[in-house]
């Protein structure tokens, strides 16, 4: 018998991650398996698709919270879900991270420029108002939101969003 440092890795989470990938194969990519936790990347053309398979075929419920990363340096923002179940019990303790990018435009026109990312809302009801924060902070407007208005900041907000690398806190 071989010893070696690699935990094995959970059962029941490594089962969701292999329904995900029979489903989508090379359109996903698992980021990690882990106890509690399975992490999925999709592109944003497959992210829709990939939320509605968690909801309909593995049972997660609801989108716990929504997370954006500003990365300036691959002209990308990430956008990540952490979608969980209150109705299934094997579920109640388990996390899914579902990820997607969106393209960063330097100067952002928010809804007319092409950090755009297609909306869960629809998916998952939870994700109103996470996705409205994400909008005015990082700047990526949500396809087929019912409510791109801004949440926080005052309407007539003219300046980056604050959440992006590149946003000058003034007065330092």
């Amino acid at each position: 018998m071989v010893k070696t440092d690699e935990p094995e890795l959970p059962a029941f989470e490594k089962g969701i991650s292999e329904k995900v990938v029979e489903k989508f194969g090379d359109k996903i990519n698992v980021k990690f398996v882990k106890k509690d936790r399975v992490g999925i990347a999709a592109s944003r053309e497959d992210v829709h698709d990939v939320a509605e398979f968690v909801r309909d075929t593995l049972g997660y419920d609801h989108v716990e919270s929504v997370s954006g990363v500003d990365y300036p340096q691959d002209k990308e923002i990430e956008v990540v879900y952490h979608i969980g179940s209150y109705t299934d019990p094997l579920l109640a303790s388990q996390i899914l991270v579902l990820s997607t990018r969106a393209q960063r435009e330097e100067i952002p026109i928010p809804g007319n420029d092409a950090t755009k990312l297609p909306s869960l809302r629809d998916v998952f009801y939870s994700v109103e108002f996470h996705e409205r924060e994400i909008f005015e902070m990082l700047g990526v407007y949500f396809e087929g939101h019912p409510d791109n208005r801004r949440l926080l900041l005052p309407e007539d907000w003219a300046d980056l969003p604050p959440l992006r690398k590149d946003f000058a806190i003034k007065g330092r």
